[in-house]
């Protein structure tokens, strides 16, 4: 059973229904946000404007009627504002407006503010109320309440400077009517009591390019205010709407996501439990088929709810097959073991009967060998159980097969026997003969195989030992002149525990696992090791090779 998981499509169906669901109203909050931020910029850049376009204005009003003209025989020219001229012309003009206008003279003396009504101790601030704004409904209530909840430091977070209403203003107060009296003019927001947006514009008044005094216009944004009221109020009511088809959409979502994997994970509960493992399947006591068969097959989605489903059921069954090879495993050990036992048993028990001193030193011997054995059997037994985690740990990493191969053949060589075959390492072609792997596991394959050709192969001989690269495959083969395979023992010799070994070798030397630890060892690696026999011209066999294939780095 294949199958295609869904992470080798950069975005499959589910991911883009998540990202998009999920990412729809966030990104309609943004924007919101986003423009609410370049709306504000824009009303308070639009009322400084207006408010530059008006103080214009009346300043040419002022500079040409609420002058008081010097004598002109005189050798300096001193034209000056007069107060109460300008007072007048100045309410005047700013009454239709509902501005506040403050004029300052050439020193920077207060001369005028339209919030003021008469002069010294008569003088009364007038306050212009706003025009009364009829109940709100209850909806429009709610979503000033959660404007004022979530956006109500929006003033306070520009960082604005803090205005301070001055008892005795003078221009020297304020920057813009600084920059005004000499001649530039200027404009300021600020931060004034609750928050509240304080904009004001200062000009020069001017007669003949002389500068008489400064001009300086302010508002309190209160219409800016309502304009980001209304705005706020648009946007929260999209919230709204775009919450409600979130809920819906999660719904949907629920129903299509969450309810399959629940089935999934009550099925994976069912099989950790064991309620499945005793079905029958056509009759017979099926554990591995029950337990696949337990797992819902979703694998038609065609998404990552599909490919978990199918990778559950494959893991289902490779457990499965796991379980089965470790009962095996286990039943081979047994057997395995059992036969030493049994050895060592009788020689115990008849030592313990014999007088004759020559005999008991036999049965000792047996027993010694016993021993020898068992243990050899445990060495192996426990390496080999420990391989697939061990394997699985282990960081791979570039190994040079040629100089792995060519580091053990100098050193079997030297512990060889005199006799003994010998190991010979030819390399064809130029290579590179690198691939990726446990270093020290690929020397145990190479080692064992080696070892066992030398074990077969007649005095005098050489094991030879070929290395070479094939397209995407870096290959070793080992042959040496024994008396080659059986054609029936071809595949056999790979399993556990099966030996056999030359005649002239005293039995038990091997646990018979050596094989079996090669072949998983390198099908870790993903390669592949075969045995066969090679033959001269006229098919006669002379004797036994071992291919050993690894995919190149």
């Amino acid at each position: 059973m294949a199958v295609r998981f869904g992470f080798r499509r950069s975005f499959s169906p589910l991911t883009r229904r998540i990202l998009f669901l999920n990412s729809l109203p966030l990104l309609l909050l943004a924007a919101g946000v986003l423009y609410l931020d370049d709306f504000r910029r824009g009303l308070i850049e639009s009322e400084l404007q207006a408010l530059t376009t008006q103080s214009q204005i009346i300043a040419a009003a002022l500079g040409e009627a609420a002058v008081s003209v010097a004598d002109p025989d005189e050798d300096e020219r001193d034209d000056r504002l007069a107060p109460d001229a300008a007072r007048q012309i100045l309410r005047r003009l700013v009454e239709p407006t509902r501005v506040r206008a403050r004029l300052f003279d050439f020193t920077g003396a207060l001369i005028a503010d339209t919030r003021v009504l008469g002069q010294g101790s008569l003088a009364v601030e007038v306050e212009i109320l706003p025009p009364p704004e009829p109940d709100a409904p209850v909806p429009h209530r709610a979503i000033d309440a959660l404007s004022e909840l979530f956006g109500g430091g929006q003033t306070a977070n520009l960082n604005l400077p803090l205005y301070r209403e001055r008892r005795d203003p003078v221009a020297l107060d304020y920057e813009e009517a600084i920059a005004a009296l000499v001649g530039d003019g200027g404009r300021a927001v600020r931060r004034g009591p609750g928050g509240r947006l304080v904009l004001s514009v200062a000009v020069p008044v001017q007669r003949f390019k002389q500068v008489l005094g400064a001009l300086m216009l302010s508002s309190d944004g209160r219409n800016i205010e309502l304009a980001l009221r209304n705005v706020r109020r648009d946007i929260l009511r999209v919230a709204g709407a775009t919450l409600l088809l979130t809920v819906m959409l999660s719904l949907y979502l629920a129903g299509t996501i969450a309810r399959p994997i629940r089935r999934l994970a009550r099925a994976a509960d069912r099989i950790r439990t064991g309620g499945s493992s005793r079905a029958r399947v056509g009759g017979t006591l099926g554990a591995g088929a029950a337990l696949i068969g337990a797992i819902p097959d979703l694998s038609a989605r065609g998404d990552e709810i599909g490919d978990l489903s199918a990778a559950l059921r494959e893991m289902t069954d490779a457990l499965s097959r796991r379980l089965d090879a470790i009962d095996r495993f286990a039943a081979d050990v047994a057997h395995e073991l059992k036969n030493p036992l049994t050895s060592l048993k009788s020689a115990v028990e008849t030592a313990a009967r014999v007088p004759d001193p020559s005999v008991r030193e036999k049965l000792m011997a047996i027993v010694l060998d016993d021993v020898a054995r068992l243990d050899r059997l445990i060495t192996d037994i426990a390496g080999a159980s420990r391989l697939d985690s061990e394997l699985s740990r282990a960081n791979a990493e570039k190994v040079d097969v040629s100089e792995v191969l060519d580091r053990l053949v100098d050193a079997l060589g030297a512990v060889a026997k005199p006799g003994q075959a010998r190991p010979v390492l030819t390399r064809e072609g130029p290579g590179p003969f690198v691939v990726m792997g446990v270093e020290d596991r690929l020397g145990q394959v190479f080692r064992n195989v080696i070892a066992n050709a030398q074990s077969f192969s007649p005095e005098g001989a050489d094991v030879r030992v070929t290395v070479c690269r094939a397209k995407d495959f870096v290959t070793v083969t080992i042959d040496d002149d024994g008396p080659g395979i059986p054609a029936d023992k071809l595949e056999s010799i790979f399993d556990r525990f099966y030996s056999e070994r030359p005649s002239q070798e005293k039995f038990g030397t091997h646990s018979g696992l050596g094989l079996s630890i090669s072949r998983q060892i390198i099908d870790a690696h993903g390669g592949s090791i075969e045995a066969e026999n090679h033959t001269d011209n006229n098919g006669m066999v002379k004797g036994a090779r071992f291919r050993i294939s690894l995919p190149a780095a």
